[in-house]
């Protein structure tokens, strides 16, 4: 897996520093240059679709069980700047906020569970957000044959999907758990399954506070929407102002693109290709469509890098913490 893990990120680098060979390293420094303090701007927006992801997440909680939202969005930054930055499938960073929230003092099962639901609100919502990007493209005149790959694309995403999101319902993780039991017998396994009986457990209860469901389901679509004004004031910074439904399908579209590009570590070059194909559409020079997605990637290193070294103190003081007991 490692050795695949290497491969995708060789890969990955070499289509980034080709392209940026293609469009010219002098053009897209000069097209970077021009934005200026721009990049505080951007870095700065960012707090606002954080929010709003944190917002979708918190009211999952059942209200016996909610933390504080800045505690919340501590845990979503460090999610964030471990998914953005680690070979990770930009997943790993659930699992650390997942860890610890339990320190919150949530059990384990409503944690797992609410970051599982969170999660699987964050997919369903980011398919809607890449439909009305597609739909922005046409609008766009965009080619059919672009639309239509996009189109098959994301269908056969839904369908995993809403399979991952039935299986969650109908009991996933018990009974993977008793398939390993099937697998390896043995006392080892008990433990494991309770556990992972109370999550199944806890997964259904979140699923069935509906209205909390429908609200997180509207702040990550906020979410996913205010994500926009990145690239609109990356855009205007660059000196290339674009309205903001074009900002809107920059966004949808190049976040489904990244999306599908989940294996390749950072989508690195995955993202940029995506972003000089869509921006051609309505546009943007390719230095121009190369510069926004390395403007999104210095505010992941200035959000991110502070992100891994908190994350890796807060868990440097639990094993620490652990030691002392222990002693």
């Amino acid at each position: 897996m490692k050795r695949l893990l290497y491969l995708l990120w060789i890969l990955g680098f070499s289509l980034f520093v080709g392209l940026l060979a293609f469009e010219g390293f002098g053009e897209v420094w000069d097209a970077i240059a021009v934005s200026g303090f721009g990049v505080a701007a951007v870095v700065a927006w960012h707090a606002v679709p954080m929010l709003a992801d944190t917002l979708a997440w918190a009211v999952l909680f059942p209200p016996a069980e909610r933390r504080p939202l800045p505690r919340l969005l501590w845990l979503r930054w460090l999610c964030e700047s471990v998914n953005t930055l680690l070979p990770v499938a930009q997943v790993g960073g659930d699992l650390v906020r997942a860890r610890l929230l339990m320190r919150e003092r949530v059990s384990g099962s409503l944690a797992g569970a609410s970051v599982v639901v969170d999660l699987t609100t964050a997919v369903l919502m980011q398919l809607l957000f890449a439909l009305l990007g597609v739909g922005l493209l046409i609008a766009h005149g965009g080619d059919e044959q672009t639309a239509r790959g996009l189109l098959v694309g994301i269908g056969v995403f839904s369908l995993l999907i809403g399979g991952f999101a039935f299986a969650q319902w109908m009991g996933l993780f018990g009974g993977l758990v008793r398939i390993l039991e099937r697998l390896a017998a043995g006392a080892d396994w008990v433990g494991l399954a309770g556990s992972a009986d109370a999550l199944d457990r806890d997964v259904r209860q979140l699923y069935g506070r509906r209205r909390a469901l429908a609200v997180a389901f509207v702040w990550r679509f906020g979410a996913w929407s205010l994500g926009a004004g990145e690239v609109w004031l990356a855009l205007h910074f660059l000196g290339h102002p674009v309205s903001w439904v074009e900002a809107l399908m920059l966004e949808a579209l190049g976040n489904a693109v990244r999306g599908a590009a989940f294996a390749v570590p950072g989508a690195l070059g995955v993202q940029e290709a995506g972003f000089i194909l869509l921006g051609s559409r309505i546009g943007l020079p390719g230095d121009a469509s190369l510069a926004l997605s390395l403007l999104k990637r210095v505010r992941e290193l200035v959000l991110g890098l502070p992100g891994l070294v908190v994350w890796q103190v807060a868990e440097g003081r639990r094993l620490f913490g652990r030691g002392a007991s222990e002693t």
